[in-house]
């Protein structure tokens, strides 16, 4: 049996946590009714006065108003405010990772990457409160949406550096696509509406490309042998290794080389 692909690992990953973000009441299980569960209502009351009112108008009070329980039940299971709102920033992810599409073989990768950053940007401006909220704490624990939401990232970042398309290595063209897309939003949520330039978005998105990928892929064939090929071409301009090592390291490019 082949292998499976790292893109298709990404799409399990990303299903994973889609159904860890349906599971509302913790114990596992996928709750296909959960709009009827307490816990989800009482997420939801709060995504809602958040989103109406401000961070301000989620009170435990408020929020158990909203969605006709108790306050205690809400203590019961939150814990307190900062818990109820760690589950909100945790609906917010889950709510942005089902607006997600992963195409394993998208026909432009640069075009897919645009469409990935775009897509971030337009959910932070929707839903600016949630957004806010969901990234106003770098210390909170990343959710399982979170990291599924990242897998998929890192999906369009391997096949950019298949491709040869990737001018920085994988960790920081991740950090730098997750720097511009909230900096672009939470510049434009910070500026009054008469000041609010849609060049602005479209300038950091264009420079983010220009700092992660390359104008022409570095290798002409995409896959480990195509790689391979460029990079064995490229050895003697480079004298970072010794000729022993270049020499054996051109062994194992000949070997992977030869399989395409």
């Amino acid at each position: 049996m082949a292998p499976r692909s790292r893109d298709t690992d990404t799409d399990t990953d990303a299903a994973r946590g889609i159904a860890a973000a349906a599971d509302v009441d913790g114990d596992g299980d996928v709750d296909t009714h959960a709009h009827g569960q307490p816990r989800q209502r009482i997420v939801e009351a709060a995504a809602g006065l958040l989103a109406r009112e401000g961070r301000d108008a989620v009170t435990t009070r408020a929020v158990a108003v909203a969605a006709g329980v108790q306050p205690p039940a809400i203590y019961r299971m939150f814990g307190d405010k900062g818990g109820l709102l760690d589950a909100v920033a945790e609906y917010g992810f889950a709510t942005f990772l089902a607006t997600k599409h992963v195409d394993p073989d998208p026909p432009d990768l640069i075009e897919d990457l645009r469409g990935g950053w775009d897509l971030a940007v337009e959910f932070g401006l929707a839903n600016p409160a949630l957004f806010t909220l969901m990234y106003s704490d770098p210390t909170r624990p990343a959710s399982a949406a979170f990291r599924a939401g990242l897998e998929i990232l890192m999906g369009r970042i391997r096949r950019l550096a298949a491709g040869g398309w990737l001018r920085v290595d994988e960790e920081l063209a991740a950090m730098l696509i997750h720097a511009t897309a909230r900096g672009a939003v939470l510049t434009w949520l910070s500026l009054p509406e008469d000041r609010r330039n849609p060049a602005l978005l479209t300038t950091l998105r264009e420079s983010m490309v220009d700092a992660v990928t390359n104008r022409e892929p570095a290798v002409r064939d995409a896959g480990p042998a195509g790689a391979a090929r460029a990079l064995r071409a490229a050895l003697p301009e480079q004298t970072v290794l010794s000729g022993a090592e270049q020499h054996l390291l051109r062994e194992w490019l000949d070997r992977v080389a030869s399989d395409g």
